[in-house]
């Protein structure tokens, strides 16, 4: 039996990015990292995602989808996120960004991707 779930997805980081600006933006993204991170090691791991996505809500993420999760912002190999990989992260996985032109002027400044 297969399940047809329709997700809604709303990627707000277009409207973000106009109306705070760049440093704005990318503050923000920061400022999200920060809230995930593991404050003695400065890094998202595994337990601090865990941890963290519970306090979000997300109750019922599984081990298996938070390793995915992790490595798939991992570029270093290290099976955490440092504050740069969770911004890349966040930067490729918003459709809107990655498809409006307008909008890659940041990634170019930053030279990100």
């Amino acid at each position: 039996m297969e399940l047809d779930i329709a997700v809604d997805f709303e990627d707000y980081f277009p409207s973000m990015m106009e109306s705070l600006g760049t440093e704005g933006f990318i503050g923000e993204l920061c400022n999200g990292f920060r809230l995930l991170m593991d404050c003695e090691r400065g890094l998202i791991t595994f337990e601090s995602l865990k941890k963290n996505s519970i306090m979000l809500g997300l109750h019922d993420m599984r081990d298996d989808e938070i390793i995915c999760m992790l490595s798939e912002g991992d570029l270093d190999g290290d099976g955490a996120l440092n504050q740069v990989e969770f911004c890349i992260l966040m930067l490729r996985l918003s459709p809107g960004l990655m498809d409006n032109k307008g909008s890659t002027q940041w990634v170019e400044e930053y030279d990100v991707i």
